[in-house]
């Protein structure tokens, strides 16, 4: 899309894309950094969408390679819960382009404080495996996919519904939740980007800029998760999930 920014301004975009990719690989949320800096530099909200998808799959692709080659993440074992995530993103990114999101812009907040209540009240959650409450399949049916539209539609803090999903419905370990959560965020990520490319929305200096941002956060991000574990992703969670609702309730 032709939309001329400053140098300043991609410079700028860049150090939002390294802090969002590092947030990102913790605990989700990091869009609630990039979204913002782009709608501030100027482009028009789909553009921003469009724009921030491709930073963000560089990022969850970075760290989820990482989690791979850590031997923390296993894709094989998540593959159909991949492919039902990239058509749930798939179907949202269609919609988002041909109508407005006002309804999901009101729910959000409420949606977001709720997650943000129960892990803070949660002490235990995801510090060690617990029964399921309910099968892998209903999971990979019903709400890995129903995730992956979110994402498609709108996005923010997708990488936290990912994690908080299994952690709460199927009693994972939040290290192993989250390792899952990077994997599946690259799927809805890299369906989203894939239908805004053919929109032609996509504004590729800032773009690529954050890519590399987004690449070099989500690195070091993925590498504290593995150190970090549980100890440090709940709180990080915590803090995503109020910070996002401050900024819809008071600055959107």
């Amino acid at each position: 899309m032709d939309i001329i920014l400053s140098w300043e301004t991609i410079a700028a975009l860049f150090l939002v894309a390294a802090a969002a990719g590092f947030v990102d690989a913790l605990a989700g949320g990091g869009g609630l950094l990039t979204i913002p800096a782009l709608l501030l530099s100027g482009l028009p909200p789909v553009s921003a969408l469009a724009t921030n998808k491709l930073q963000a799959c560089a990022g969850s692709f970075s760290a989820s390679l990482t989690l791979v080659k850590k031997g923390v993440a296993h894709p094989g074992a998540i593959r159909r819960a991949l492919v039902l995530a990239f058509i749930g993103s798939a179907i949202g990114t269609v919609l988002v382009q041909l109508s407005p999101a006002q309804m999901l812009t009101v729910l959000i907040p409420f949606l977001i404080a709720g997650i943000g209540l129960y892990t803070l009240f949660a002490p235990s959650l995801g510090q060690t495996a617990r029964p399921p409450k309910i099968s892998r399949q209903s999971w990979q049916r019903y709400i890995v996919p129903s995730i992956g539209f979110y994402d498609g539609y709108f996005g923010p803090a997708t990488g936290t519904f990912f994690s908080l999903s299994q952690a709460v419905l199927r009693g994972t370990d939040l290290v192993r939740a989250t390792a899952d959560a990077k994997l599946l965020n690259f799927a809805t990520n890299l369906a989203s980007l894939i239908f805004f490319l053919l929109g032609g929305h996509i504004v590729w200096l800032a773009g690529l800029a954050m890519m590399a941002g987004q690449a070099l956060g989500a690195f070091f991000g993925a590498r504290m998760v593995v150190k970090g574990g549980t100890r440090l992703i709940r709180p990080m969670m915590v803090m995503m999930c109020f910070a996002m609702v401050a900024k819809y309730v008071f600055f959107s």
